[in-house]
């Protein structure tokens, strides 16, 4: 009897798993990546160490998505009708997918980049070096910058309205980081006339106001100045 309740229960958790894994497209998403990347770490001869590491921070992924799956079906039963606490409950249980999925790429990339010889002195190098990275790190912190406006105002959501304009941010910050790295007065004018487009839109639509469009494209020239001091000095 013992035994056989343990063969159930192993039923139970493999069918739970194979439940989320044909359901989820996250799931199946998740996995096919943290198995591509356990062989790619066999290939690349990882340390016993290395491996767990790398074992346990895809594990906790896969984790993260069935407790996510679990807890959104136990919401479902328990509430049917809609209610913005159980939206709220859902949100944070995909940010913390989200959280755990940002981790195990930076993890990866520790381990990666280690295994292969690559310094974390020669990739600052690098960055200051490549006006791509510079671009993307620019971009980078705009949207973080921005979505934790929008949550210090509480206002609008992380991707649309709210204090400031995003849009806006990414906008003017583009039209930026062109005029420091093409000085070349046509193509300045004509990105900031691009810009000042999408800015203008957003007033249009009625999605933000003119403070908060104003805000957002200052906010885009001022980061973007400010990591470009700090990169290119």
């Amino acid at each position: 009897m013992r035994q056989r309740r343990l063969v159930e229960s192993f039923n139970s958790a493999i069918e739970g798993f194979v439940y989320v894994f044909k359901t989820q497209r996250s799931m199946r998403l998740h996995f096919l990546v943290g198995l591509s990347v356990l062989l790619l770490g066999l290939f690349l001869n990882f340390t016993y160490l290395e491996l767990i590491v790398l074992c346990l921070t895809i594990t906790f992924v896969l984790f993260a998505e069935m407790f996510n799956t679990a807890l959104e079906h136990t919401i479902d039963i328990v509430k049917e009708e809609s209610h913005p606490l159980a939206r709220i409950v859902k949100d944070i249980c995909a940010g913390a997918v989200l959280l755990s999925a940002l981790f195990s790429v930076i993890v990866g990339y520790v381990l990666f980049a280690n295994k292969v010889g690559v310094r974390m002195e020669d990739n600052i190098i690098k960055i200051r070096e490549s006006s791509w990275h510079i671009t993307f790190i620019v971009l980078l912190a705009i949207l973080v910058l921005v979505v934790l406006s929008k949550i210090l105002f509480h206002s609008g959501t992380p991707l649309r309205g709210g204090m400031p304009s995003g849009h806006s941010a990414v906008a003017f910050a583009i039209w930026a980081i062109i005029s420091l790295l093409y000085p070349y007065s046509l193509v300045i004018f004509l990105v900031f006339i691009l810009a000042f487009l999408v800015s203008r839109s957003r007033i249009t639509d009625r999605v933000h106001s003119t403070l908060e469009v104003f805000s957002g494209a200052l906010l885009g020239v001022l980061v973007t100045l400010l990591i470009f001091q700090i990169l290119r000095r």
